[in-house]
């Protein structure tokens, strides 16, 4: 009687602080990812840190308590574990349930390419949503994103044994249950970050069309159904109905999510853009970009008044009228204009 007494209090004591935090800051947790404003203000280490698959308890719950969000519960385990459960009414709420939503079509939102940004900002955790490898193995060689046999392979293969358990990556809605033709059976969930998976050769389907899954729910189990040469699970991950390598998100042989904070460019949806080959050319575009607005940072702007001279200037702001023709563009014979502004460092 003690020991389960114990239990409990020590799970209360983990759990206090969301159990008392207000409804207001509690419902706004989400919207991080819907909010690409935000991003700046919360881009510290953490959020781009790794991050490991969620612990999906054994035991069976014990408890269920509330929280100050009446649509937010937190369930005790018998091993002294907890996890939050969002009800679908909260869920729904996210408007990205709404855009295209349909049982049909790996791309429902028919966006041309060319009309979407050039990058997105997308917080694929926060303090309620949770991760979990949909299943942890090393990418197949032949399995990788890209061309193979001279036809689009817009997911990575992971082999696996059939009947084992395969997971959904984020909390969300499954938009696609069902068997399709080279995939066999496959389930697609969209997730409240946007983005898209898909989980194709399955043996069994445990999930529905529109049900709701949290992250680490065994949505089905592996197999070779389809166009399948053996037992194996095709992962995608798609966004605006563009596939991406999920390899750019997910380091599958550790299980890892690379970062809570992802920042996915629209030159990922290439065929050719495969994680391996590109990353190290990342950081280095990452250095150039990162030079370039240090570089930015350090010019200095003078507008010009009545009166002025570019020898003037020079000796106003500590350089010289040879350095002012060349940060320019202009000679020493050239009109300066009342309101223009010249660049002085």
């Amino acid at each position: 009687m003690f020991g389960k007494a114990k239990k409990y209090i020590s799970s209360i004591v983990f759990i206090c602080l969301a159990f008392f935090m207000p409804a207001d800051e509690l419902s706004a947790q989400p919207a991080l990812k819907q909010d690409p404003s935000l991003t700046q203000i919360r881009m510290t280490p953490p959020s781009l840190s790794p991050l490991k698959s969620c612990y999906k308890s054994p035991s069976d719950p014990i408890d269920t308590l509330d929280t100050a969000n009446e649509y937010i519960k937190v369930i005790l385990f018998g091993d002294n574990t907890w996890e939050y459960y969002k009800s679908p009414e909260y869920q729904a709420v996210a408007g990205v349930f709404d855009e295209a939503w349909t049982h049909t079509g790996t791309d429902p939102y028919g966006i041309p390419q060319a009309d979407l940004p050039d990058q997105w900002t997308i917080w694929c955790v926060d303090s309620l949503d949770q991760y979990h490898c949909p299943y942890q193995g090393e990418v197949y060689y032949r399995g990788k994103f890209g061309i193979r046999r001279g036809r689009r392979h817009q997911g990575v293969d992971i082999p696996l044994k059939t009947g084992d358990p395969v997971y959904a990556t984020f909390t969300g809605k499954v938009r696609i249950s069902k068997y399709w033709g080279a995939y066999g059976n496959m389930v697609v969930i969209r997730h409240e970050n946007g983005i898209e998976t898909f989980y194709a050769h399955l043996s069994k389907r445990l999930v529905e069309q529109d049900d709701w899954v949290n992250a680490g729910d065994v949505i089905g189990y592996g197999g070779s159904t389809g166009r399948s040469t053996g037992p194996h699970l095709h992962f995608e991950t798609r966004y605006k109905g563009y596939a991406f390598d999920p390899q750019w998100l997910i380091d599958f042989k550790e299980g890892k999510l690379r970062h809570r904070l992802f920042v996915l460019k629209k030159k990922y949806f290439n065929i050719y853009s495969n994680y391996e080959q590109d990353f190290e050319d990342e950081i280095l575009n990452d250095e150039e970009d990162k030079k370039e607005d240090a570089e930015r940072e350090a010019m200095r702007w003078y507008t010009i008044k009545s009166g002025d001279t570019l020898g003037r200037i020079a000796i106003n702001n500590n350089t010289t009228v040879s350095e002012l023709c060349r940060l320019n563009g202009i000679t020493r014979n050239t009109t300066l204009k009342i309101g223009k502004k010249i660049r002085v460092r």
